[in-house]
C-alpha cells in the first residue's frame, strides 16, 4: 500500500492563495476613489449589460474583479443581507462595515475549506457618509481579510502599479472630473510603463453622490454626461445634468444590475 502524498498546511494555503491571485490578475483593473462629493467607481468594461459596479443599499456600493459567476453570487447575497437587516431593524443599521464582515466570513470559510477551490475574486465595499470623513472603503481579498482603505484603491489586473500611481497623485477635495481623469490615467498605464487611450464607450463609471437629494446615492454616469466629464473643463455642471439622470440611475439589487467582469 502506497503512502498518501503529504502537503503541509502552510504549503496548501500558499498554493490556494497563488491560484486565487492568478485568477484575479487575469481580470481588468478597476479603481474606487473618494472625491469631494462622494465616491467614484471607474473601470474598463466594453459590455453594457454586465457590470463591475452595483448598488447594494441606499449609501453602499459594490465593486469586484475576478470571476463573474463567483462575485455575482456574493453580490446577490449582500443585497439579501442588506434588505433583511434594513427591514428587520432600521435602514441606518445597514452599513458597509457590517456587509464587509459578512463577506469576510464567507470568503474566509471558502478559502480555508479543502472541499472546494478558493474564490477568484477581490471585492470593494464602499459607503458614502454625510461628510468626507464619514466615507468608508473596504477591500476584501480572496482570503477573507479586510483592508480599510482611504483615498483610493485598485483591484484586479495590475492593481499594485495602479495603486502606487494613485497614491502619488490623489488629493482630498478633488472634483468628480478631476478624480475621473486621474482614474482613467491610472487605468490606461500598461505594465511596461506605456500608456494607451481608453475611449468613453469602454468605460464603466458609477458614483455614490452624497449631494444627491434621493435616499439612494448610487448613480451610473453614462452617455453625454460621461463624455462631458472626460472633456477638459466640462465637469462643472455635469453632475447636475438631469437629461440622462433616469438612464444613469443606479438599479436596485435586481437581475438587470448584475456585476460583471468581461475578460
Amino acid at each position: 500500500m502506497s503512502t498518501p502524498f503529504y502537503v503541509s498546511p502552510q504549503q496548501a494555503m500558499a498554493d490556494r492563495a497563488e491560484y486565487a491571485r492568478k485568477g484575479i490578475a487575469r481580470g481588468r483593473s478597476l479603481v474606487v476613489m473618494q472625491y469631494a462629493d462622494g465616491i467614484v467607481f471607474v473601470g474598463e468594461n466594453p459590455s453594457r449589460a454586465l457590470h463591475k459596479f452595483s448598488e447594494i443599499y441606499d449609501r453602499i456600493g459594490f465593486a469586484a474583479a475576478g470571476k463573474y459567476n463567483e462575485y455575482e453570487n456574493l453580490r446577490i447575497g449582500g443585497v439579501r443581507y442588506a434588505d433583511l437587516r434594513g427591514y428587520t431593524y432600521d435602514r441606518d443599521d445597514v452599513t458597509a462595515r457590517g456587509l464587509a464582515n459578512v463577506y469576510a466570513q464567507t470568503l474566509g470559510n471558502i478559502f480555508s475549506s479543502n472541499a472546494e477551490k478558493p474564490y477568484e475574486v477581490e471585492l470593494v465595499v464602499a459607503e458614502v457618509g454625510a461628510t468626507p470623513d464619514g466615507d468608508q472603503i473596504y477591500r476584501l481579498p480572496h482570503d477573507g481579510s479586510i483592508v480599510d482603505e482611504h483615498g483610493s484603491v485598485a483591484v484586479g489586473g495590475n492593481a499594485e502599479q495602479i495603486s502606487t500611481y494613485l497614491d502619488q497623485r490623489h488629493e482630498d477635495g478633488m472634483t468628480l472630473a478631476e478624480a475621473l481623469k486621474l482614474a482613467v490615467q491610472s487605468l490606461s498605464r500598461d505594465t511596461n510603463g506605456s500608456e494607451r487611450e481608453i475611449p468613453a464607450e469602454r468605460l464603466e463609471v458609477a458614483i455614490l453622490d452624497r449631494a444627491r437629494p434621493q435616499q439612494r446615492k448610487f448613480k451610473r454616469i453614462v452617455g453625454r454626461q460621461l463624455s462631458r466629464l472626460l472633456e477638459e473643463g466640462g465637469a462643472t455642471d455635469a453632475v447636475g445634468d438631469t437629461e440622462t439622470d433616469a438612464e444613469a440611475d443606479g438599479e436596485t439589487g435586481s437581475a438587470r444590475d448584475s456585476g460583471g467582469d468581461v475578460e
